[in-house]
């Protein structure tokens, strides 16, 4: 299991060529990346990606937790859940494929309520101001539902005697859930935390389905610029060296929600 993530490792300190084979540069390889407006212009698509779609998923996933963790008819509680969770077992492509006629621009289902409602149509995934914030609350609805199933089992087992002797004590809803509730499931939102960063960081269907990395390079990420170099360029050595700063990237987003 250690051989290709050493492997990678290594090469990413090479020049490598698939006909003469390779030879060692260094920290060239990391330089030229970091020395590059287009490779720090993907670098941080990539964080601000994933920073706030770790928040939103974590945080609305939190939210439909608290909502549905109460007493409530055991059909209705089943329904919410089932229907919050479905999307998860949906393939990321048809569920891409999907909210492309959502987003479209002229045929687009969003724009048309809009236009009806007397306002301009939005350019959803054309526009630099608007074409991230789009596939982030794509991937929010559809990675929700997981997080939510995780914080309900995590709110079934905060001690009950805790809580009672909290509403004796006058403590209000939100005293309780910031004194009692969120330290007592704090490991499982830091599993949360960890498990949508790397999702977040591995999102690839539903770029270059909707966008291609576009417009210009706003949603061009890791991911999309390792295929590319990869299997297009076989450039194997600029390959290797995204995948050697994906756990780095990982490491400072997870570091960057649990300060927040």
């Amino acid at each position: 299991m250690l051989a290709p993530v050493i492997v990678t490792f290594l090469l990413s300190f090479t020049y490598y060529d698939p006909m003469a084979g390779s030879r060692w540069v260094g920290m060239e390889n990391f330089q030229q990346f970091f020395t590059g407006d287009r490779s720090l212009q993907i670098f941080w698509n990539t964080l601000s990606f994933a920073i706030f779609a770790v928040t939103g998923n974590v945080i609305v996933g939190l939210l439909l937790a608290l909502a549905l963790n109460r007493a409530m008819p055991a059909f209705l509680l089943y329904l919410f859940r089932l229907a919050y969770f479905l999307p998860v077992i949906i393939a990321a492509a048809f569920v891409s494929i999907v909210w492309g006629y959502f987003y479209g621009d002229d045929l687009g289902v969003i724009n048309y309520y809009l236009i009806r409602l007397g306002f301009a149509p939005v350019h959803w995934l054309t526009s630099s101001r608007t074409a991230m914030m789009s596939i982030i609350i794509m991937d929010v609805w559809k990675n929700t539902g997981f997080f939510m199933i995780i914080f309900i089992a995590a709110l079934q087992g905060v001690p009950k005697a805790i809580m009672d002797a909290a509403i004796m004590d006058d403590a209000s809803y939100w005293r309780r859930f910031f004194r009692i509730v969120l330290p007592w499931i704090s490991p499982v939102v830091f599993f949360a935390i960890v498990y949508a960063s790397i999702g977040a960081l591995q999102v690839y269907e539903s770029i270059v389905i909707l966008t291609r990395g576009g417009p210009g390079d706003w949603l061009r990420r890791f991911c999309l610029c390792h295929h590319d170099l990869a299997y297009l360029d076989h450039h194997i050595h600029s390959a290797c060296r995204l995948a050697a700063m994906g756990p780095v990237l990982s490491h400072a987003d997870q570091s960057r929600q649990t300060l927040d």
